[in-house]
């Protein structure tokens, strides 16, 4: 593989942690940025600069110490201390990420062809005890190939829908009561905050050792870089094309699965398989990373454990889905605070 495909995949596969069942379904968009109104736009831009200082630097760090077979990435930003801390709070965490998305896949499933709730994230919990069963770096490989077309048809959809209703931007000040009714905190600046605190914490060993599997530190730092920009241009467009519909779309569970069938049916009928790709994705990663705490990979141990953790996270993703999110990802944010802080204090010295 050259050296830009391999910068590609490494972006391909930063942007897949993130893109998940919030953000692919726009629910996550809606409460992190869109419910703000005009103000989304400087909550984008805190995130643009989050993401291309935190994330790039868990990466390089991960991909430095990758011969270090003791290497611990937690402990290296936060100490001792915190550090063990924080290696426990993180598996909790990504369990509650994991029960997010698994409700997702119920909610687009129900939404889109009528399956049953229950059936749909059943469905996405066998998927995603596969995706582990095959190991890290087969996961990888798909997982990297999910994120860009994932922004791609995300784009797509923003991109039209903006275009055909450019000025209807205009309005959004009248649909401020419905919008703010989805905030996820008491002003934006935070609601951005929590955002990249929310995804670095939670990524935080995926990203290392995403990094570990590069050949340089210079692919591993762009690839990562070119992932959060992609991102960002993704959230722009889609933050737009939301506020656009804001009508509609404040009190959907699936405003982008709204926005693509508005596009055309079969559109949206594709569009709907790859929300499913973007939480698979999200929630594979999330299971590797649960399951390398407490377990080794391909031992048996580790196969009956992923299997406890797919029906646990299959019970509680049964709850309704944009309540699990209003619940779970602001405490995720706060929590990722100090250990965003710990990441840029230690990039400063790098």
């Amino acid at each position: 593989m050259d050296s830009k495909k391999r910068i590609i995949k490494f972006a391909g596969a930063f942007v897949a942690w993130v893109i998940g069942s919030g953000f692919a379904t726009g629910q996550e968009l809606l409460q992190f940025f869109s419910s703000y109104g005009y103000w989304s736009y400087g909550a984008i831009i805190i995130n643009l600069v989050g993401f291309v200082l935190v994330g790039p630097t868990i990466l390089r760090v991960g991909y430095n110490n990758k011969d270090d077979e003791n290497f611990q990435q937690l402990k290296y930003f936060c100490g001792d201390k915190l550090g063990a801390v924080y290696s426990w709070l993180i598996p909790i965490t990504l369990v509650a990420g994991m029960t997010v998305l698994i409700s997702g896949a119920g909610a687009t499933l129900s939404e889109y062809y009528g399956v049953n709730h229950y059936i749909g994230a059943a469905i996405m919990s066998a998927m995603v005890l596969g995706a582990y069963l095959i190991g890290f770096n087969r996961l990888v490989r798909i997982i990297s190939l999910i994120g860009p077309i994932i922004i791609i048809f995300t784009l797509v959809v923003g991109l039209v829908t903006v275009c055909r209703d450019f000025e209807s931007l205009a309005d959004v000040p009248q649909h401020k009561a419905v919008l703010s009714q989805s905030q996820s905190s008491i002003n934006w600046v935070i609601s951005a905050v929590l955002y990249v605190s929310y995804n670095h914490l939670c990524g935080s060993v995926y990203y290392s050792a995403l990094g570990a599997t590069g050949t340089s530190e210079r692919e591993v730092r762009i690839g990562a870089v070119a992932g959060a920009i992609a991102l960002i241009a993704a959230i722009t467009v889609m933050n737009a094309a939301i506020l656009s519909n804001a009508g509609n779309t404040a009190a959907l569970d699936i405003p982008t699965l709204f926005l693509a069938k508005k596009i055309s049916f079969v559109f949206g009928m594709v569009f709907s398989i790859i929300l499913i790709l973007g939480i698979f994705s999200s929630c594979s990663a999330m299971m590797w990373t649960v399951c390398s705490k407490f377990t080794v990979e391909g031992t048996e141990k580790s196969r009956i454990f992923a299997g406890a953790v797919a029906g646990g996270t299959f019970l509680l993703g049964l709850l309704p889905f944009s309540d699990l999110i209003s619940i779970l990802y602001p405490f995720i944010g706060y929590a990722g605070l100090i250990y965003m802080i710990c990441v840029i204090r230690k990039r400063m010295k790098l």
